[in-house]
This record gives structure tokens, sequence and C-alpha cells, in this order.
């Protein structure tokens, strides 16, 4: 079992959206991530899902895991999951997963957790 963590000052996704709008979103969500992720906090918590998957995977986004690699949804009741991409899921062969994702205080945090084969 391997644990990742992550978090993010919102202000910093907010002058990112600002600046660069649509162009900043698609760097790293997917367009169905865009839907369910309108807030700037729930984006936020987004960016800090990834990149906590990242460190649980132990290779942080880069040659390995890019960040479309990773596709975050919610279930019935709105509770955050994540799947890898089929590239990504043959490198890491993980088997199961958990994700948690909060803010407040003008800061999101996430906690991933993987469990390999």
């Amino acid at each position: 079992m391997k644990i990742g963590t992550d978090i993010v000052v919102i202000s910093r996704i907010e002058k990112s959206i600002q600046k660069f709008g649509v162009k900043f979103l698609d760097r790293f969500l997917s367009k169905e991530e865009q839907k369910v992720a309108t807030r700037t906090e729930s984006i936020a918590g987004y960016w800090a899902a990834k990149e906590a998957i990242a460190k649980a995977l132990g290779c942080g986004i880069g040659a390995e895991l890019c960040f479309h690699d990773i596709q975050i949804y919610k279930d019935k009741k709105g509770a955050p999951h994540f799947r890898l991409s089929e590239e990504a899921q043959s490198i890491h062969k993980t088997i199961d997963n958990s994700l948690s994702i909060a803010h407040d205080g003008g800061f999101a945090i996430a906690i991933a957790v993987v469990t390999d084969k």
C-alpha cells in the first residue's frame, strides 16, 4: 500500500484560470472532469488529487504518468474515485485505490492510497 498527499493554494489555481482560461483546464482535466469540477475550489481539489495520486504511485507527473492518465470521477453519493488509463495501469499495476479531497481556508488537499498487485 502506498499513500500520496498534496496541498495547493486555491488562489494559485484561480490566477492560472484567469490568466490562461480553458487552456489551463485542458492541461490537466478531461472535458468530463471539467463538467464536474466547476468551482475553483473543486478544480484546485482535482489538481491536488492528481498530484497526490502521482506521488502514491511513486513517479510524480512526468514521463511515466501525465495528468490525463488519471481520470477522477464521483460515485452516486458524490465521493471521489479515480482510474488510470490503460497505459498507466500497465506500468503501475494497481488493484485498488482510494481518494479523499477537501478544501477549506484557501487550501485544497487530497490524499490518495493505492494498493499494488
